[in-house]
């Protein structure tokens, strides 16, 4: 039987804020190499900006077309996952990118967030200008950005 890898104390949980651009990708595979070395898991996260102002309808609609649009990508990633053995989950959610990554690494107890830094996806560009920086800034655990 395989030896399990020890947790490490520090890193239990890491959440990776995703929206589809290289960055993003990157800081998903440094996400899996960490996760490998201290037996964490990862939720990889991706935030569609609402409409303004934002209908009911229309948030469904564009939840729906933001989880469409990231799952092909997802599946990828949970089958490397599956692949190295690593507690990977995946989500999708609706609303300001800055307030949804800490709030998901608070009430998650996420130990890091890995960001890439710089964002292009139509669905929110999730990580744009300074949104890297307001969740340095405003995250309870530490962040690191990737290039």
């Amino acid at each position: 039987m395989a030896e399990r890898r020890r947790r490490h104390p520090h890193f239990q949980s890491i959440l990776v804020g995703y929206d589809g651009s290289p960055q993003a990708d990157k800081a998903v595979e440094i996400a899996y190499s960490l996760a490998q070395d201290t037996d964490s898991t990862v939720l990889i996260l991706s935030v569609a900006r609402p409409p303004e102002p934002p209908t009911s309808v229309e948030l469904e609609a564009m939840l729906d077309d933001a989880r469409e649009h990231f799952e092909e990508k997802f599946k990828v990633f949970r089958e490397r996952a599956a692949a190295l053995d690593l507690d990977v989950k995946t989500d999708v959610i609706v609303g300001h990118p800055v307030e949804q990554i800490v709030h998901r690494a608070e009430t998650d107890k996420v130990d890091l967030i890995i960001l890439g830094r710089r964002g292009m996806s139509r669905f929110g560009r999730m990580i744009v200008g300074s949104t890297s920086e307001k969740v340095l800034r405003y995250a309870h655990c530490p962040v690191m950005v990737v290039r």
